[in-house]
């Protein structure tokens, strides 16, 4: 079956996984949207933020190995986690916005703004920021707070992903510091993150901007 399997043209491969709720046309429409933004802008930053919860246990996944042979990682089911808040400018991929808080939520997405300040200090340039739809995100608190800050608040279409950059940079972060590593101790885990953002992304600049950009597409519903 295998033989028969390569010959016509088939390959073992796992499957991407596409949330089952999201609107084909609500993506073109966003897409559309931000490319007007774009245009309109002038030199405005957009920065697209999100929040990413890397968890000490160990994340095994997909790697080089020698054909013929196996490797054992070590495991830890600890439940350390961290709560991340991120901003990136698609102008500036190795130096993203990083804020870690006790827990993410209305108050601390509203802190968050005023750090996002603290880089773009000139509060009569207005800011843009791309998130999703999270119910603390849509918040009448945070909301309010963006307006003081002078932050637009422009929000992606429901379930999509795919038009969140910054979901990219996670990926990244789970690839250099987390896929198929043990930590010994919560410190250990808490420096390889850092690690990440603070020396891994500048060593890797010449490689981000082929994995971290706006060449948005619609995501093609599962068959």
């Amino acid at each position: 079956m295998n033989k028969w399997l390569h010959r016509n043209g088939f390959t073992y491969k796992k499957p991407s996984g596409v949330p089952h709720k999201f609107s084909e046309e609500k993506q073109r429409q966003f897409i559309e949207y931000y490319k007007e933004l774009k245009t309109t802008v002038g030199d405005e930053p957009i920065l697209f933020i999100d929040g990413v919860h890397p968890t000490q246990a160990t994340k095994i996944s997909y790697g080089w190995i020698r054909k013929g042979q196996k490797k054992a990682v070590k495991t830890t089911g600890s439940r350390t986690r961290l709560n991340i808040m991120g901003a990136l400018n698609l102008k500036a991929l190795t130096s993203p916005l990083i804020c870690e808080y006790k827990t993410i939520n209305e108050y601390n997405v509203s802190r968050f703004f005023n750090e996002i300040r603290k880089v773009y200090p000139d509060y009569n340039q207005k800011i843009h920021v791309i998130l999703d739809g999270a119910g603390y995100h849509r918040s009448q608190l945070v909301k309010d707070w963006a307006e003081v800050v002078n932050i637009r608040l422009h929000y992606l279409p429901p379930y999509s992903p795919n038009l969140n950059p910054i979901e990219r940079m996670w990926k990244l972060m789970n690839e250099h510091a987390r896929n198929n590593r043990y930590f010994s101790s919560t410190r250990e885990f808490r420096e390889a993150i850092s690690v990440f953002f603070n020396q891994t992304l500048p060593d890797i600049a010449d490689s981000l901007t082929s994995r971290i950009n706006d060449h948005f597409q619609v995501l093609t519903p599962a068959s």
